[in-house]
């Protein structure tokens, strides 16, 4: 069994900062990309960040130069840092992580439970 725990959401004012993070834990043999997903309310679930276990980045346009994504592969943990945040950063925030459970088998994704990020005055 595989688990995605995030942490780190909350409320912050426009211009404000947060990190938050997601520990993958469980039966893991190797995880190759890791990232971010957002969903506002009435709206479609967007990409915001990835990155691979070489360290590769990606990043959706609107948040570029704003956040930063990172991991620490021994730990299995994914960390966003936010900076610059615009009300319309508010929304669900969950990560997900491509992983193998075993050397020789399949590899899938599995995602969070997610964490609310609120930008409000």
């Amino acid at each position: 069994q595989v688990q995605l725990v995030e942490s780190g959401g909350g409320l912050v004012q426009p211009g404000g900062s947060l990190r938050l993070s997601c520990a993958a834990s469980g039966s893991i043999f190797s995880i190759n990309a890791m990232g971010w997903y957002r969903q506002a309310p009435g709206k479609q679930r967007e990409l915001v960040a990835t990155i691979t276990n070489g360290g590769s980045t990606n990043y959706v346009d609107s948040v570029k130069g704003r956040f930063t994504i990172s991991r620490d592969n021994a730990k299995n943990t994914v960390y966003l840092q936010m900076t610059g945040l615009k009300p319309e950063d508010t929304a669900m925030y969950t990560c997900n992580a491509y992983l193998r459970r075993s050397q020789l088998g399949s590899a899938g994704t599995y995602w969070g439970q997610g964490t609310q990020v609120t930008v409000s005055s």
